[in-house]
């Protein structure tokens, strides 16, 4: 196939964003004394993270600036007890991402794929993630000696799936189209943006969602899948 250059996606791709926020969310909702809004954090989480995954959505389609999503996401759930103060939700916000950037867990497979992959190819983490937590956390996980580049949307000033982020990245790494390949599990941003971008794609889709519209160049359900390909 050619590939020499690697685009790889961070949060629920290599790093546990899923696994790292929950435990963050949880000790807000314990020290913030959130129970009095809602009896568990199970009630707090049913609501925080649909909320979260749209304001993310509008935020990859510059609908919203960062500095409104980090808000709103904490504000929403709290809204209707009376709480509306966005300097709080700036605060909370803070201190949530400042814990993220302690948390190491990884997607599984992520070390030995990454393991596999160092001498074969240059690598780089192509992310929408917030510079002052991105290279923390990158930093914290051991996965800093892994990749020539980390290149973020805020550098980019656009966010993926925008095409223009993906030509920055290009043009960034000084990679060729026809030799680099994205990995990643976000349809919208990573697969999308990296097909309309005119580059291929490995979708790490372990819940088995459908594609729409067009089939990646491959799919795997597991990271460790990715040394059959690559």
């Amino acid at each position: 196939m050619g590939y020499k250059n690697l685009f790889i996606d961070l949060d629920d791709t290599i790093w546990d964003i899923h696994l790292n926020g929950k435990e963050c969310l949880e000790e807000i909702y314990d020290e913030y004394g959130y129970a009095k809004f809602y009896p568990t954090f199970s009630d707090y989480y049913a609501v925080y993270m649909p909320g979260n995954n749209r304001l993310w959505a509008m935020y990859r389609q510059g609908e919203i600036r960062k500095e409104e999503l980090i808000v709103e996401r904490f504000l929403a759930p709290v809204r209707e007890f009376g709480i509306n103060d966005p300097e709080y939700a700036k605060k909370l916000s803070d201190d949530f991402l400042e814990r993220t950037t302690r948390k190491t867990k990884l997607v599984e497979g992520a070390l030995e794929l990454l393991d596999y992959l160092k001498p074969r190819y240059r690598m780089h983490i192509l992310s929408n993630g917030f510079r002052e937590v991105q290279y923390k956390k990158i930093e914290n996980s051991g996965l800093k000696p892994y990749f020539e580049k980390i290149i973020l949307s805020e550098d980019a000033g656009i966010n993926k799936p925008h095409t223009d982020m993906f030509t920055y990245a290009l043009k960034t790494t000084n990679s060729r189209r026809n030799e680099t390949v994205m990995i990643g599990d976000s349809w919208d941003a990573d697969i999308v943006g990296a097909y309309q971008s005119r580059i291929a794609q490995i979708w790490y889709n372990p819940t088995g969602e459908l594609p729409v519209g067009f089939e990646p160049t491959h799919t795997v359900h597991a990271l460790i899948e990715i040394k059959n390909i690559l």
